[in-house]
Order: structure tokens, then C-alpha cells, then sequence
């Protein structure tokens, strides 16, 4: 029953976010097709009732100086929310267009956890005149965090939460619980006169107690805590693990500095794969799609050039058997299959490992295990593709040796991109090298080049 009951709590969730989706793609379609006065009354419409991330979506989907013109029409008061919302370029866009009383303004109403998202992509110029609007409290809050780096849990902990010390009462507890709202509250933190974290109480524990009695009577036994060190997925994994709805960040000496929810978690987790997809194309998750002509050919053109250097290898490889390939056409007219089932075969083990690693379920202690399962599986896929195209081929150019001839090949390519896409990432992990972003250019060229290499170097044996 309780299957049953999540299954439909989950379909009901997925048609919830398609139909915004939906909704929200027939505003960008009726925003980007209206122009001058007409578009500015189209977004006036969309505006009333609109959520922020709605808005940051439309926005973006603007070019630059339309976007700034439907930025104007954005409620002083919804600005943050939007701009928090947007991707990194997009807002830097629109902050650097702002005339200084205005970003002053928005900067006054930043809390010190938006500038330390915002500060990763800002120059340090902007990030000082923020810093300059915050009172003394929210720069050392900033302080704290800026001290962890981008992919440590610390630097974006909550310090909204619910904190008293040792000798609270119930009673006081339960005024906490009642008077002030945050998300994802189910949590009482208790601290010593130093900020040293002593426990935790749940809320359910809290409204059930007697109200004379102590808070520290009712420390939770199973309460975690997250290191502040802590890399951001280890974070998330630890409160999805947890099922609980926020659990206490602290330092390595134990000071509270904050906490993270289940919806920080969930979000981390999402920018994590948006970024990792973007990543294979050698492109940032926060990249504007109307990002100037110069900036976008800029940062992709390393990436052009990189797989540049690559087709050349490949074509060197191929310009090693020139006489065999002048002598059998049909070798040109087979290369490609050749190099494309070794090509997918090993995006399949690269994917399957950058996912095993994102997660955590990769170590020394498996790999070689997942090694041989993939070559396994790479062999055994081989062996079956092989021979149903060294049959086709065989029968195409009317060539039983060029039948064997590719089979083998296939076999060898498809075995090698298994070993490839397994030893790739965990090289480039060794080196400190994102795997998502230059996996599949190293793995392309070690089954482009063992392929021709296999594929040719067998027909010249076999046929000069």
C-alpha cells in the first residue's frame, strides 16, 4: 500500500512539473513573439501571479537588451528572488546594467548566503560593494562561509534555524517552533555559550514534553551531523540517507555554522547533473543563451581545438594504411561502423562510471570488479555484433575475408572501449580532472584509433 501510495505521489509531482513546464514554454513562445509595446504589455500580463522562477526563465530567454527593458518592469520587491533564481551570466548581465542607487538597493536586501552563490561568478569589484551594503553580522556570516571552497558544504549552509542553549526550557522551545517560520524546520539545535554543537531536538519531542522540562532531557540519539568539509553530494547523500528534513552543519571543531535542508540537498543534486550534461559539450551550466558573439565563441573554442587535435590523430592513424586503402575501396566504405560501435559502447561504461563516481560508489576496492564485468560485457556484445556484421559485410561486397576482417575488428574495438570507459575517469579522477568534460573527447579517440588501427592493420596483413 505504501508502494502504491508513492507511486502515485510521484506521478502526481511529474504531471505537476510537466504542465509548467508546458506553461512556462507557452509564455517564452508569446513573450519572444511580441515586440517594442506589445511585448512589454505581454510581460505585464505574465507578471500578475507569476513565480519568481518563472520570471528568471522568461528573462532569460530574452535577448540582452530586450532583457533589461522587461527587468525594468520587475517589482522592486520580487528582484532578488528573481535574480537568485537566474543563471550566473544572465544576472551579471543585468546587475552590470543597473545604474549604482538600484544594485545598492538590491544589494542592501541580499542575505549573506545569496552573495555567497552570487560571489562565485562576480567580479570581486561587485562582490566588495555588496559586502559594503551588509551590516557587520551578515559580513561575518559571509567570512565564515567564503572560507570553504565551492564544492564544500560549508560555504552554503543555512544559518536561518532554530538555536538555544543547554539550560532552554521546553516552553521556550515551543515559542521558537511557534513564532518563526522557516523551510524545512523539524529541528531544535542546542549549543553551548560558545557556539559548540550539543544535540538536537525534534519538534515532535518539543510539543509532547512537559513544558517545565529541560530541552537537553530531550536530546535526540540518532541525530547526524554534516562536516562543513564535507564535499557537496556527501552532503546531500547524508540527508537523503538521514530522511530527515535538515541536519546541523558544523567545523572541524565543532561550532555550528549552520544547516542544510532536504531542499538545498535536492537542488545541489540537480545542478550537479545540469552541470556534468553541460559538461560534456565543454560548456557551463551557467552559461546565457544569449551570451555576446565573442564570449561564446571564446569559451567554446579550447573545446574545438582540443577535439581538433584528436580527429587529427585519428586521421593520422588512417594515413599509416594508405596502400591498403587504395587497393580496397570497401575498407573506406566500412571505417565508420567500425569506429561508431566502439564509440557507443564505451559512452555506455564512461556514463555509467562518471554516475558511480558523482555518487560515490566508485573506490579502488571495486574498480577492477567493475572492470571485468564491463569487459564482459563489452566481449560478449562483441562477439554477437561481430558476427552479425562480418556477416552483412561478408555478403555486401561479396568478401567472406571481409567479413572476418571487420568482426574481428568490431570485437577488439568493443572489448578496448570497455576497458577504456572504465580507466578513463578513474585516470583523469587521479590528475584532478573533471571526467564529464574530457571523458568522452579521450575516450572517442581511444576507440577511433584502436578501431582503424585494428580494422586496417588486419586487411593489410590479409590482403598485401
Amino acid at each position: 500500500m505504501e508502494e502504491l501510495k508513492n507511486e502515485l505521489i510521484s506521478e502526481a509531482e511529474q504531471e505537476i512539473t510537466t504542465q509548467l513546464q508546458i506553461e512556462v514554454s507557452q509564455a517564452v513562445q508569446k513573450l519572444t513573439e511580441a515586440e517594442g509595446e506589445e511585448q512589454a504589455e505581454v510581460f505585464s500580463e505574465i507578471l500578475n501571479g507569476a513565480e519568481a522562477g518563472t520570471i528568471a526563465i522568461l528573462l532569460e530567454s530574452l535577448p540582452l537588451d530586450e532583457r533589461y527593458d522587461r527587468w525594468q518592469q520587475v517589482e522592486p520587491e520580487e528582484r532578488v528572488d528573481v535574480l537568485n533564481l537566474m543563471r550566473a551570466d544572465p544576472r551579471l548581465g543585468i546587475l552590470k546594467k543597473m545604474p549604482d542607487e538600484e544594485l545598492d538597493l538590491i544589494f542592501s536586501q541580499l542575505s549573506p548566503e545569496d552573495l555567497i552563490d552570487w560571489s562565485d561568478s562576480l567580479p570581486d569589484s561587485i562582490t566588495d560593494r555588496a559586502l559594503a551594503q551588509m551590516g557587520e553580522r551578515q559580513r561575518k556570516h559571509f567570512e565564515l562561509y567564503d572560507q570553504y571552497d565551492e564544492n564544500e558544504i560549508g560555504r552554503y549552509a543555512d544559518h536561518q534555524m532554530l538555536v538555544l542553549n543547554l539550560d532552554s526550557t521546553v516552553a521556550q522551545g515551543q515559542r521558537f517552533f511557534r513564532r518563526i517560520d522557516l523551510d524545512c524546520n523539524d529541528h531544535l539545535f542546542l549549543v553551548d555559550i560558545n557556539d559548540k554543537y550539543l544535540g538536537t531536538v525534534r519538534r515532535y519531542d518539543v510539543f509532547k514534553a512537559d513544558v517545565d522540562a529541560l530541552l537537553s532531557s530531550l536530546l535526540w540519539q540518532d541525530s547526524r551531523v554534516i562536516p562543513a568539509d564535507s564535499s557537496l553530494l556527501e552532503a546531500a547523500e547524508t540527508i537523503e540517507h538521514s530522511r530527515e528534513l535538515e541536519l546541523p552543519v558544523v567545523d572541524d571543531e565543532g561550532i555550528l555554522i549552520g544547516r542544510m535542508t532536504l531542499r538545498t540537498a535536492t537542488a545541489l543534486v540537480r545542478e550537479h547533473y545540469e552541470s556534468q550534461l553541460m559538461a560534456t559539450a565543454g560548456m557551463d551550466d551557467d552559461d546565457d543563451l544569449f551570451a555576446p558573439i565573442t564570449v561564446g565563441a571564446r569559451r567554446r573554442a579550447v573545446w574545438l581545438g582540443i577535439n581538433l587535435l584528436t580527429a587529427f590523430l585519428a586521421s593520422a592513424t588512417i594515413g599509416l594504411f594508405e596502400n591498403v586503402l587504395s587497393q580496397v575501396v570497401a575498407l573506406a566504405v566500412l571505417m565508420p561502423i567500425v569506429a561508431s560501435m566502439g564509440g557507443i559502447a564505451g559512452s555506455q561504461s564512461l556514463t555509467l562510471m562518471i554516475r558511480g563516481m558523482a555518487m560515490g560508489q566508485i573506490s579502488a576496492g571495486n574498480v577492477m570488479s567493475l572492470l571485468k564485468n564491463e569487459l564482459g560485457i563489452g566481449a560478449l556484445n562483441g562477439v554477437l555484433w561481430a558476427i552479425v556484421i562480418g556477416l552483412i559485410a561478408g555478403w555486401w561486397f561479396d568478401d567472406p575475408m571481409m567479413g572476418v576482417i571487420i568482426g574481428c575488428a568490431i570485437l577488439i574495438n568493443m572489448a578496448m572501449a570497455a576497458i577504456a570507459g572504465v580507466m578513463v575517469p578513474m585516470i583523469l579522477q587521479r590528475f584532478n580532472q573533471d571526467a564529464a568534460l574530457s571523458g568522452s573527447v579521450i575516450l572517442t579517440t581511444v576507440t577511433d584509433v584502436v578501431g582503424f588501427f585494428t580494422f586496417l592493420g588486419l586487411a593489410t596483413i590479409l590482403y598485401l
